[in-house]
């Protein structure tokens, strides 16, 4: 798919050097369930000299962004000239602005703490009606739903394991040399996770468990030990 775009004549941009009238394309990911299986796509990017947004959850139960696992996965996507964001699900803080502003910044704190760099862009995790071409900044950011990138640019994505807004290669952006919003979640394009959306979540969730117990295993003596061997190790979750 990027091989295409790019023979299309399309360039990777970032939200802040990018222009809706040239053959532009912002690769975003958002890190719903996984950084692990970010990670190869990363690498696919970074060896096409493509640089991505990825952006990251902090409240969520799928993982957790300070443990050593995501914190390398973190620096790896750093190292390989990507850019974090922060994935803000909105619908944990009501509906008044103040309130949003409020807990997103602390949100873009803690993420910057975390990662010793600024985050500067935000976008919504299942974004709600109200936010999708919102013309205000979050917590004095801009968000990936703004009219200029959600209206103005092309816009695709595969929420659900499926093409919501028709598939790039065929998107009347492309044919017309717009500018593209392209989003994407990795854990739809990990191969191993199986060939439709139901095997890689089934899959998704027994490599989840088979962590949790190597943990257990690890950190609880009276948890069968055999049980460490179930660690997926590098393997993506």
């Amino acid at each position: 798919m990027l091989e295409y775009l790019e023979s299309c004549g399309y360039t990777a941009r970032h939200f802040d050097d990018a222009e809706v009238g040239e053959r532009h394309v912002l690769l975003r990911h958002d890190l719903d369930m996984s950084i692990d299986a970010a990670l190869p796509i990363a690498e696919i990017e970074h060896d096409m000299e493509m640089s991505a947004t990825y952006f990251v959850m902090l409240r969520t139960e799928f993982y957790n962004p300070f443990s050593k696992r995501s914190l390398d996965g973190l620096q790896r996507l750093i190292d390989l000239d990507h850019t974090l964001g922060l994935h803000l699900d909105i619908s944990q803080y009501g509906e008044d602005w103040h309130t949003v502003d409020i807990s997103a910044e602390r949100e873009c704190a803690v993420l910057e703490a975390l990662i010793e760099r600024p985050v500067d862009l935000i976008s919504f995790h299942r974004p709600p009606q109200r936010v999708l071409g919102l013309s205000r900044s979050i917590a004095g950011r801009h968000h990936t739903y703004e009219p200029k990138y959600f209206q103005k640019f092309g816009y695709c994505s595969d929420s659900t394991g499926r093409w919501q807004y028709g598939n790039p290669t065929n998107h009347e952006s492309v044919k017309e040399g717009r500018a593209l919003q392209l989003l994407t979640h990795p854990i739809w394009w990990d191969a191993n996770f199986g060939e439709n959306v139901r095997e890689k979540l089934d899959r998704f969730a027994l490599r989840r468990f088979d962590l949790v117990r190597a943990e257990l295993a690890r950190n609880c003596q009276t948890y069968p030990q055999e049980f460490r061997a179930l660690d997926p190790g590098t393997s993506q979750i």
